[in-house]
């Protein structure tokens, strides 16, 4: 699968805020709340879920 500009847009989405990262990909659903959970717990575990949700195959 090959990454698009709209996947980059998410990236860097996801680098600055990631939870606007996984809200650009799946909506409002668990997979937001989850991230916004791991972003309070730790900048760096927020933005590895983001990645994992965005990069997904």
């Amino acid at each position: 699968m090959a990454v698009t500009a709209s996947d980059v847009l998410k990236i860097v989405a996801a680098i600055v805020l990631p939870p606007l990262g996984v809200f650009l990909e799946r909506g409002c659903g668990p997979d937001l709340l989850i991230n916004v959970l791991l972003t309070f717990l730790g900048f760096i575990p927020g933005v590895i879920h983001a990645f994992y949700i965005i990069l997904k195959f």
